[in-house]
């Protein structure tokens, strides 16, 4: 189940937002104002995440190592803007 909190209970109620999020093992979203504005979440989650990120552009430079072939940008950028919209369409 989602569990949505006002960002207040930050403040007030840590210690009970940390137990949920430990043993559930679910981010808590955090609102102000009936707007979302941050994801609290176990550094395992957020690494879980991020990892594969932040290991592409090392693989991209060493793609780039191994070849001459170069791209413009506006090839690059065409190309992931039709994947978007390829996807937004189903």
């Amino acid at each position: 189940m989602i569990n949505i909190r006002p960002v207040s209970d930050l403040r007030n109620k840590f210690p009970e937002i940390k137990v949920n999020i430990i043993n559930s093992n679910a981010p808590v979203f955090l609102t102000k104002n009936s707007y979302g504005t941050m994801v609290l979440m176990r550094i395992e989650q957020y690494s879980a995440l991020t990892d594969d990120i932040e290991h592409k552009p090392d693989e991209a430079d060493e793609a780039a190592e191994k070849s001459n072939v170069r791209y413009y940008a506006s090839k690059v950028f065409g190309k992931v803007r039709s994947r978007i919209n390829e996807r937004e369409k189903v």
